[in-house]
């Protein structure tokens, strides 16, 4: 057990530079089984005898630290030698950076590490190294890291005996938990596309996709020479290099070299980036001395999407980058500036995409686990997840994500564990909102304009008020009452699948639609037809389904909907006989829509529908990400919808499915593909002429729905 180990610092304060905890070790029996355990109050490399221990980047990964701090264990049978020096490199990571500086009860927390090797030899004899002060702690080449900010690394910094570690019993060993969501590595490996001097004169490395990670350097140079390179997104207007929009983010990495060839990888902190420039070299780097690597949780990718619309198609593309991008360990709102936050509302509203392209059963179920952790007393939960930035105020739609995404996993893999595990704080999220509200049976609250005072983010970044704004004009009170509906209609059959008595809630939800469809008798946005109509609020659907249906054709075929409304519109209008027109949003070409950004050369999702504008100008420099998923959730709507395959409640996790293509013209075709825990499934359609022709493949039980008719299969290949 890792507790029997003690946390140990450094003797001294070591300031920015990264120390090293050593201990050398001598196995002078023949070795059966050797695993290590270890955890950091920050990131950690080990090693033995200089060979890396596991490839997690960025352990022990990010968590709710003051609750839950996860240790790693790795067999290490075939790595121990007769003589062994066992090394653990501190960095400071999310617990000790910039990241969380405004929580002082973990960012100013010691240094420390955590670690407990034990071998078992062949005679059956055990032996136990743990972290004490008879390790050695020394300074490492790593003179500085930072989440935000980047890396400094001298190659031929002199390293410095700095003496025994000292035990830390200010730390406690309550919080350490078994690793429990996927471990984050190194995936693909990029080249440069494209190496070219800026107007600016500026010397600019294009890799051709925006992503999540850092870049490799491979030279040949000699000691002293300098590297210093500074990331962005995109170029400007003029061809230069840009990267305003990181905010106080400084994303710098300064690399000194030693003689000879040489690699350099940066290792405690990762960049969101498309360009870097070289702000200092020795000579002209070629293609060859450099690699962009992509760096995200290692989760199984699940789904595939084709069409006959190349845009599309790179929409999809687009889709997946920002979900790998933005799944480092928390789903994440952007990889590149002073933010890169677990927004509860980005990861509600993009739940269903994200498990529809990976499976992402262990990335959110231990993230729900600092969800659970982070929920205060009264039930109410943070904006964020972990709350570094200590948000004290509790959001509709954000705080839906409480409920929303349990309820997704469960639908999508069919356990009821992720049910169990979350119901109780699913319903004291529930209980929240009823108790919070100042008229029963709604979730509603003083509106102030003041943006210190407002509860609530309302339909963030929507497009129906004045340009330059956050906020669209939805009312506050309109979209928490409607998601409060929302929620507890989650909550209900979450309860019924695990067998729960939810009559108290049955009746509630009854109320709750009945006040709002009293309360608000006119709408007057696409994001209140949205919601009335997806959250089955609308007195009159029919009626509602025709207004939004009028507003987006009045509107020329152009949404103006931001994250609360743009996630559901689509259904919204193909639930309700406009399925043409939902068409027509997803094909859309001019701005708003999500191939005016595919037009303007994005390789992620963006944050702004005009992140990038038609004269070449940008959105802001406060709050513009190239790489933002929430707005990729349309890709479900892909899956579900135009390809048709979803899952049945009753059977969650695919045990079940239907099968409900809905195909237009104007697309061509689609193929989608879904592996799912009870096999594959994979809907196609194309067009002959006016003819739409069907290919379905199912090794699960299916209901398969073409032109209204029902056919029940169990498995195989079906046309139509």
């Amino acid at each position: 057990m890792i507790t029997n180990a003690n946390w140990i610092s450094a003797p001294v304060d070591t300031g920015a530079v990264c120390p090293i905890f050593s201990k050398r070790i001598k196995t002078e029996k023949t070795v059966k089984k050797a695993e290590i355990s270890i955890s950091a109050t920050g990131v950690y490399e080990a090693e033995i005898n200089g060979r890396r221990i596991g490839d997690f980047i960025l352990a022990p990964g990010c968590t709710s630290y003051k609750s839950r701090l996860q240790y790693q264990m790795y067999d290490v049978t075939n790595m121990l030698e007769t003589e062994n020096t066992l090394s653990i490199c501190l960095g400071k990571g999310w617990y000790r950076g910039r990241i969380s500086a405004s929580d002082k009860t973990i960012n100013e927390t010691d240094g420390a590490v955590i670690a407990e090797l034990v071998i078992t030899y062949t005679d059956g004899s055990t032996e136990s190294i743990v972290t004490d002060n008879s390790w050695s702690v020394t300074t490492s080449r790593i003179l500085f890291s930072d989440i935000y900010d980047g890396e400094t690394y001298d190659a031929t910094a002199e390293i410095k005996d700095l003496g025994n570690a000292v035990i830390n019993d200010s730390i406690s060993k309550s919080t350490l938990i078994p690793q429990e969501g996927e471990t984050v590595k190194e995936h693909e490996r990029i080249k440069p596309v494209k190496i070219f001097i800026t107007p600016k004169g500026e010397y600019v490395i294009d890799f051709g996709q925006n992503i999540a990670g850092y870049v490799s350097l491979d030279l040949t140079s000699k000691s002293g020479d300098k590297i210093v390179i500074s990331h962005a997104e995109v170029l400007d207007n003029d061809g230069n290099f840009y990267n305003a929009n990181y905010r106080s983010a400084k994303a710098r990495i300064e690399y000194t070299c030693r003689d000879g060839h040489q690699v350099y990888t940066p290792h405690f902190t990762y960049f969101g980036f498309r360009y870097i420039r070289l702000d200092e070299r020795p000579y002209n780097i070629m293609p060859d001395n450099l690699t962009a690597v992509a760096v995200y949780s290692d989760m199984k990718r699940t789904g595939y999407i084709e069409t006959g619309s190349e845009k599309v198609n790179k929409l999809f593309e687009n889709t997946l980058w920002s979900q790998r991008d933005n799944f480092i360990d928390i789903p994440t709102d952007c990889p590149q500036r002073d933010e890169r936050m677990g927004w509860l509302g980005d990861a509600q509203v993009f739940a269903k995409t994200a498990s529809y392209n990976y499976n992402t059963k262990k990335f959110f179920g231990k993230w729900l686990g600092d969800l659970r952790a982070e929920q205060r007393e009264n039930g109410s939960v943070p904006d964020t997840v972990p709350n570094f930035w200590l948000i004290p105020r509790s959001s509709t739609a954000w705080g839906d994500a409480m409920s929303v995404i349990p309820w997704q996993m469960y639908l999508m893999y069919g356990d009821k564990k992720d049910i169990e595990h979350n119901f109780d704080a699913m319903k004291r999220w529930v209980d929240f909102m009823t108790s919070d509200s100042l008229d029963k049976y709604l979730w509603t609250c003083v509106d102030d304009s003041d943006k210190k005072q407002r509860k609530h983010y309302g339909d963030w970044l929507a497009l129906d008020a004045p340009y330059g704004s956050y906020r669209g004009i939805t009312p506050d009170n309109f979209i928490a009452s409607a998601f409060y509906a929302y929620s507890t209609e989650i909550l209900i059959k979450a309860g019924k699948a695990i067998e729960k008595d939810m009559s108290e809630y049955e009746e509630l939800y009854k109320n709750i639609v009945s006040a709002f469809q009293k309360t608000f008798t006119e709408y007057t946005t696409q994001t209140e037809c949205v919601l009335a109509l997806y959250f089955n609020l609308a007195d009159n659907k029919p009626e509602t389904a025709k207004q939004l249906n009028d507003m987006i054709i009045a509107n020329d075929n152009r949404l103006q909907t931001g994250f609360v409304g743009t996630p559901y519109l689509l259904y919204a209008l193909s639930e309700n006989g406009y399925a043409q027109t939902a068409y027509s949003l997803l094909l859309q070409e001019e701005y708003p829509s999500w191939l005016y950004e595919v037009n303007h050369g994005a390789t992620t999702i963006w944050e702004h529908w005009d992140g990038i504008r038609d004269d070449g100008t940008f959105w802001s420099t406060d709050m513009n990400s190239y790489n933002h998923y929430a707005y990729g959730s349309v890709v479900d709507w892909l899956y579900s919808v135009a390809g048709g395959i979803k899952p049945v409640e009753e059977n969650a996790g695919f045990k079940e499915a239907v099968i409900a293509p809905v195909p237009d013209k104007r697309l061509g075709s689609i193929n989608v593909s879904l592996d799912t825990e009870y096999g594959t499934i994979k809907s196609a359609w194309h067009y002959e002429g006016d003819k739409v022709c069907y290919e379905i493949t199912t090794s699960v039980k299916a209901t398969i729905i073409i032109n209204g008719e029902k056919h029940l299969v169990v498995s195989g290949t079906y046309y139509f």
